[in-house]
């Protein structure tokens, strides 16, 4: 039977050893940084559409188009495809699911400070601005 342990702390830890000390002989063990949270992917793409809609250096891109950019400029790399068409090749890959929390923090900064550097209107802080204002 699988069992999934979140290291949360020593208890889960002294856990996770008996469960490797109970194993049996050629079972897999795969430790692995947790991926993305809901709130950071609500948050990417609110700040996605920010950005979308501010169109910093007169860029008019989809949210999706935005979101393959912000991370090929933190070096996930993308594979291309040849069209079945022959119309040319397609990117593979950007999938923000696959982000772990660090990496997704790490995007959401990126993607902050050049909305900054950009005049981007956070929505969220538009959004604080109005309920202080009122």
């Amino acid at each position: 039977m699988a069992q999934t342990v979140i290291l949360r702390g020593d208890v889960q830890r002294a856990f996770a050893k008996k469960l490797i000390d109970k194993a049996p002989a050629n079972a897999v063990v795969r430790v692995k940084e947790a991926k993305r949270s809901d709130a950071q992917n609500d948050k990417m793409w609110a700040m996605l559409a920010d950005v979308s809609r501010s169109k910093p250096e007169g860029r008019q891109w989809a949210d999706e188009t935005w979101k393959c950019a912000f991370m090929h400029a933190l070096g996930h790399q993308v594979k291309f495809a040849e069209g079945l068409d022959g119309s040319g090749p397609f990117p593979l890959g950007f999938r923000s699911s696959r982000l772990t929390v660090r990496q997704m923090a790490d995007l959401i900064t990126y993607m902050q400070e050049y909305g900054d550097r950009h005049g981007v209107r956070w929505s969220d802080e538009w959004a604080e601005q109005q309920r202080d204002a009122a």
